[in-house]
């Protein structure tokens, strides 16, 4: 096997739970590709991965940045599925910078008698969460 639809990579490789959760972060921009000195460029769904590419991939988890290692059209055991990428120095660095943020953000817990928060109450909420 020489090539695999990228929707079918990301299931085998476990970064989406199931293949349309994959189709539909390729397109929502959320998977990017690029090989050698190309510049990032957006993936749809059926396009083939080949080993040696460069992916950055925009989940739940965060923000990946991988070289394809392997290719797999089927889900396998996670031990298995990390085999077929390695993440970047810079993107690990990236990804616990920003948990160190959100651990460093304060955290608005407040229980309301009325068992739910006022339109002041989220204003407040609002405002410690910086946005």
């Amino acid at each position: 096997m020489d090539s695999v639809r990228t929707d079918k990579w990301l299931w085998a490789a476990r970064f989406f739970k199931t293949r349309a959760l994959a189709v539909k972060a390729c397109e929502l921009g959320r998977i990017d590709w690029k090989k050698g000195e190309m510049a990032w460029q957006p993936v749809k769904a059926a396009r083939e991965v080949h080993a040696g590419e460069m992916m950055r991939v925009k989940n739940d988890s965060g923000e990946f940045v991988i070289e394809v290692l392997g290719l797999s059209d089927v889900r396998g055991p996670a031990a298995l599925a990390q085999g077929l990428y390695r993440e970047t120095d810079e993107s690990k660095a990236a990804r616990a910078a920003v948990v160190e943020a959100k651990k460093a953000m304060p955290i608005y817990e407040s229980t309301w008698e009325s068992g739910r928060p006022t339109k002041r109450d989220r204003r407040v909420m609002t405002r410690l969460r910086g946005r």
